[in-house]
């Protein structure tokens, strides 16, 4: 476990109820936002916001390099001010380009956020356009210009001066279009993206819900229409490194290693040099596209108390990228009484969570800024845990760099869709079934996809189990989809469907239940653990600090003391059913407060701690 000295050597917030100002409306966060206004862009007035927002530049939002596994230093941000316009598809607007647009939109933030300075939402029969200009650098000796997306929810087309470049479906993955022959050098060219999102039909979606309204009792969300992660220019050479694939192997003391290049000749060399500290500790070399066998002397291995990273850099001709990997092992394995757990580096760690939705006030899917995103997982060391679920959604690679390097262990959820229709309840057995298909389409999309995270996620450390279905939302073929993910990464952890709904058909790793407000521990298998996927849900509403004035929790407590003395004694009962029924990991519902949702140890906008007792964080670390 991580200390409580360590997470208090920071400036604490724990021992803050009130972090900000009540009014955070009046804070110098917000005046700074206000005067950082332009007469092309303003926040959407009269909503929720964060004190980041008051940090946010509209000239370069986001500026920090947005892939820090795998960075180079030619390139260029065009976040920013892009024009747009929303069309009606019927109307040939999902094809045409815009005559006029009808104002400009702040890029990365979806359309449906305050911070994109539009707040509208878009709808099924709609299509929305994006416009902006760029000077291309000069390209000699056959230099590749690229233009990547971080993700841009859903369908979207991409083309520079006219000509197509590329097209994508997919929320939540990033993707490249080499530009280079589209392009005029030295010159200005125009980019435009059109982008179809219907928020629902067969794309994975998450919580998002088109037409939600935050009411009492509402789970679902505001959708995060388009580009919602940053967009960026890299030069790169002819031949060029497309991408990393990193395995550490501790048994072994390596690093497993493959290297995949675009263009190239025969007999190009890879090497990859790892440093600890500015200290050389291993270099390989080889070729790209076969797997190089890096060795790790005598590995630092990482870990929520010792979250240690190696730099690595590598080489491919005339490219370079840095990157970094951490050296640890996740498997299932008994502890010394004979219980199956989660070991990590061959030992067992309670893993106690929170489930992590990662939506905000002002930028919805996007945080404001990077400190706003480290924000979240600081707070969650602060408050004793050591793992975060990242529930229905994935995040920026930034998000994840940031718990590779604070060290919090993260259960990865695939966000659900409507594959199938779930699983279903028989009356006469109480029993479970497993969902069925109901579109070929919808199940090849939600495959597409779920590949595309684990391949693009592949190499945070931090991340030690992927969870396929969330209880029975658009879950099908549970069995099949269990065994697949373990054939795409069998290095790390599979919860086939968090929540129980494959008591039918038992598979994956964990035998997982969610009761509300719980604790409870499911019941021991043979061959999986025990975890309790979500629990909690006491909600608590700050006035001031809420999205809408009906705001409700699964179980309303009438203060900040009922809380605190409730958490405490849940975390007890956690720890109880740990030592006496097996169980493995508990994830606490949630980390912050979500549109009508109060459930959070934090309000929505982040400015209000709701337990500032010591013993709250000393209860999720089993000390009482």
């Amino acid at each position: 476990m991580i200390s409580t000295s360590v997470l208090m050597s920071r400036e604490s917030y724990v021992n803050k109820s009130h972090l900000f100002s009540r009014d955070n409306k009046t804070d110098k966060g917000w005046g700074r936002l206000l005067m950082s206004q332009t007469s092309d862009w303003a926040p959407v007035s009269g909503h929720l916001m964060t004190r980041w927002a008051g940090d946010l530049n509209p000239q370069a939002p986001l500026p920090e390099y947005p892939r820090p596994q795998m960075q180079r230093d030619d390139w260029e941000n065009l976040n920013g001010l892009w024009d747009y316009a929303v069309c009606d598809r019927a109307a040939g607007g999902d094809t045409r380009v815009p005559g006029t647009w009808d104002g400009r939109i702040l890029v990365p933030f979806a359309i449906e956020s305050a911070l994109s300075g539009v707040k509208k939402p878009l709808a099924p029969e709609q299509q929305l356009w994006y416009r902006r200009t760029f000077r291309s650098p000069a390209l000699s000796d056959g230099k590749r210009l690229l233009l990547h997306f971080g993700a841009v929810d859903w369908e979207a087309k991409v083309s520079v001066n006219g000509r197509s470049v590329g097209e994508h479906r997919g929320g939540y993955d990033a993707f490249t279009c080499d530009i280079t022959d589209a392009v005029k050098p030295g010159a200005e060219n125009e980019l435009i993206v059109s982008v179809f999102d219907e928020t629902g039909g067969m794309q994975p979606r998450g919580k998002q819900k088109f037409g939600v309204v935050a009411k009492k009792g509402s789970i679902r969300y505001t959708p995060c229409s388009g580009i919602w992660q940053t967009v960026w220019l890299e030069t790169v050479p002819s031949a060029w490194i497309r991408s990393l694939k990193m395995t550490p192997d501790v048994d072994a003391g390596v690093l497993r290693l493959t290297v995949t290049g675009q263009g190239g000749a025969a007999g190009m060399t890879v090497e990859a040099v790892a440093c600890a500290g500015g200290r050389e500790v291993g270099r390989i070399t080889g070729e790209a596209g076969r797997e190089l066998v890096l060795p790790v002397t005598n590995p630092h291995l990482w870990s929520p108390g010792d979250p240690f990273l190696y730099d690595l850099t590598v080489t491919w001709g005339g490219d370079r990228v840095t990157s970094y990997f951490g050296m640890r092992k996740i498997e299932i394995g008994k502890d010394e009484k004979g219980v199956l757990r989660p070991l990590l580096n061959g030992k067992f760690v309670f893993q106690a969570g929170l489930l992590d939705q990662g939506y905000w006030p002002d930028g919805l899917y996007t945080a404001p800024t990077d400190e706003a995103l480290r924000f979240d997982l600081e707070m969650t060391l602060k408050f004793g845990y050591n793992m975060a679920r990242k529930h229905v959604k994935v995040e920026p690679a930034r998000w994840y760099y940031w718990a590779d390097k604070l060290g919090v262990l993260v259960w990865q959820d695939m966000p659900s869709g409507s594959a199938g229709e779930g699983a279903t309840k028989d009356v006469a057995t109480g029993k479970w079934h497993d969902g069925h298909r109901v579109s070929d389409a919808a199940n090849a999309q939600f495959e597409i996809e779920y590949k595309a995270m684990v391949d693009q996620l592949w190499n945070h450390p931090s991340i030690i189990v992927w969870v396929v279905f969330n209880e029975g939302w658009g879950q099908y073929e549970t069995p099949r989809l269990a065994k697949w993910a373990r054939e795409l990464d069998p290095s790390r952890l599979i919860n086939s469907a968090s929540g129980g709904r494959d008591l039918f058909t038992p598979t994956g790793d964990f035998t997982d239940i969610h009761v509300y407000p719980g604790p409870a521990c499911p019941p021991s298998e043979a061959a999986r653990m025990q975890a309790l996927g979500e629990y909690g849900g006491w909600g608590l509403a700050v006035p001031g600090h809420t999205w809408v004035e009906d705001a409700w929790g699964y179980n309303g407590v009438p203060d900040e003391a009922a809380l605190t003395a409730t958490y405490v004694e849940s975390w007890r009962k956690v720890w109880q059913f740990k030592d006496t029924d097996g169980l493995g990991a508990a994830v606490y519902t949630q980390t912050t407060d979500v549109e009508a949702e109060c459930n959070g140890l934090l309000t929505y906008d982040r400015a209000v701690v709701k337990m500032s007792s010591q013993q709250a964080v000393d209860a999720v670390q089993g000390r009482f």
